[in-house]
């Protein structure tokens, strides 16, 4: 048996979670299986598999050698496939790190349609607002807002968020008139929790800044809740368009100080320095530049 049929077993074991059942998806005995493996693992030097009368698991370097094995044979599989003039199915799993905020409240309908149009690819879409190393934690995409982005990771800019004041109309008819950015002193702001530099915004209009002094006792660090908060008109505040644009095109939400503009949010794709990425994941690469520039609140690079 050449090394990369090994290979291939190696995988199904692991996947699978036995030699039988690799055994009988290939149609040979189950010796057969444990034979390959061990062969494998003599011309590597290195023990891929623990295993016990009950139970088999993968060493560290046998977890190592999956990952990288896989996408080896991905890559056989598809490079077979181009030479053969096949036009190849995707499928497989694909796992997908995004802020919460932005995943809740945007992005289960673009998986959703990216699904329906590949049904045999699944998608783990894991929601968290910190920063990762997207291969230790095996995210093959992740979609990133703001200017941190994972390290030793390769990042597309899709475009930016712009930042916008906003306060209910049931708020404004009770609190003093907003005219410039110095008004805000006045008003009982809402902001996000930690948000740098401080309690101080700047706008910017022409050539011309302003730093402004905020006041508010109440922060918050869920984008979801924040957005709640503008809502219930307990406060003013601002934040990215993606967030509230919705709520103003509806009228519930009254963009202020038009003429003025913050510092926008950045959106970025991002995914392994490796050089090969599955035919899925590029698919998926591609579908996400394409879509997410078009979510409300979005403005794609300029040309």
């Amino acid at each position: 048996m050449d090394s990369l049929d090994s290979l291939r077993l190696f995988t199904r074991v692991l996947e699978l979670g036995s030699f039988s059942a690799v055994a009988r998806e290939e149609g040979i005995g189950q010796p057969a299986v444990s034979k390959a493996i061990a062969a494998l693992e003599r011309s590597l030097g290195v023990r891929l598999l623990e295993r016990t009368t009950t139970h088999m698991t993968p060493t560290e370097e046998g977890k190592q050698f999956y990952d990288r094995g896989k996408r080896v044979i991905e890559a056989y599989a598809e490079a077979v496939a181009e030479a053969k003039g096949q036009v190849q199915r995707l499928s497989g799993s694909l796992r997908v790190n995004a802020p919460v905020g932005l995943g809740e409240l945007r992005l289960n309908g673009l998986f959703v349609e990216f699904l329906a149009a590949h049904p045999e690819i699944d998608i783990e879409l894991i929601l968290n607002d910190r920063m990762i190393d997207l291969v230790e934690e095996g995210v093959d995409v992740a979609i990133r807002l703001g200017g941190a982005l994972p390290p030793n990771a390769v990042a597309r800019s899709l475009g930016v968020s712009p930042r916008v004041l906003v306060a209910t109309p049931a708020y404004l008819r009770r609190s003093p008139v907003l005219r410039k950015p110095e008004d805000l002193s006045a008003h009982e702001y809402i902001r996000f929790a930690g948000l740098a530099p401080g309690d101080r915004i700047e706008f910017f209009k022409g050539t011309e800044t302003v730093a402004v002094a905020t006041t508010g006792r109440y922060r918050v660090n869920s984008s979801l809740a924040l957005r709640q908060c503008f809502v219930e008109g307990i406060g003013l505040g601002s934040a990215p368009a993606w967030l509230v644009q919705d709520l103003i095109d509806a009228g519930t939400l009254v963009r202020l100080l038009p003429r003025w503009e913050m510092a926008p949010q950045s959106m970025h794709l991002v995914y392994s320095s490796r050089r090969y990425q599955p035919q899925r994941a590029r698919a998926l690469l591609a579908f996400l530049a394409e879509k997410l520039p078009q979510l409300p609140g979005f403005r794609g690079p300029a040309p």
